[in-house]
């Protein structure tokens, strides 16, 4: 796996250039705006069904209180497993710039080869792609919540989940640009998917950490097709 490990690298070395800080803060923004607004929304829902379903002021004192304590508490629970979800939507509208940004520098030929996907196209990946991982985060949720006297099983789960999902995710954002069809044409094995996957779902799980991960998961997804695809027809 020497090759992912490589892509790590220089993705990691891609987040000092210039244009692609320019993404990251744009998407950063974007993605925190994003982010306050779900919270917001999230925690009125919450606690009107708590009010809804029987927990009124006026059911004893300081019910208003409890209330508001328990929606904040479940509206925090359920935006850590939601920010993954809102971060990755968010990179998907701006996945183009990095991967364009990536090529330009380091893989000159295949950035003039390369199509450009329509603002449609590109709406089309990110609808889908977030609807993928809340569908199936929401399929382990029953599991992640049984698994919570483990004290790390639920994370591990989510980790998995996520880890596929996030690398079919990467590569298809770079593949696209080259391939009508990603699938399996894309020069990445299934282990390297996972395990690209498996570092940007872990990070996206780290405080500040997770602001990185998604520029980080794009840049370092873009130099691992390329390499790939150079090592394919030079072997």
């Amino acid at each position: 796996m020497g090759s992912l490990a490589t892509s790590l690298a220089l993705g990691l070395r891609q987040l000092a250039d210039s244009t692609v800080l320019r993404i990251l803060l744009k998407s950063l923004g974007v993605t925190i705006i994003v982010f306050l607004i779900v919270a917001t929304g999230g925690w009125f829902a919450l606690d009107w069904l708590l009010a809804w379903g029987g927990l009124e002021d006026s059911l004893f004192t300081g019910a208003g209180a409890v209330r508001g304590a328990v929606s904040a508490l479940l509206a925090v629970v359920g935006l850590w497993l939601t920010w993954r979800i809102v971060a990755m939507a968010v990179i998907q509208f701006y996945a183009d710039e990095v991967v364009q940004a990536v090529e330009a520098r380091h893989y000159p030929q295949q950035a003039e080869l390369a199509r450009d996907l329509p603002f449609a196209e590109q709406m089309r990946n990110a609808l889908s792609a977030s609807g993928r991982a809340l569908l199936a985060n929401l399929v382990a949720l029953p599991l992640a919540l049984i698994l919570l006297f483990t004290g790390i099983g639920t994370f591990a789960l989510f980790l998995l989940v996520n880890a596929v999902l996030l690398g079919r995710e990467l590569q298809d954002m770079v593949w696209l640009r080259h391939c009508h069809s990603a699938g399996d044409c894309a020069p990445v094995s299934r282990a390297q998917r996972f395990l690209l996957g498996g570092v940007i779902a872990a990070m996206l799980a780290v405080p500040f950490a997770n602001f990185l991960a998604p520029v980080l998961g794009a840049a370092s997804a873009t130099h691992l097709v390329h390499r790939n695809s150079r090592n394919r027809s030079n072997p």
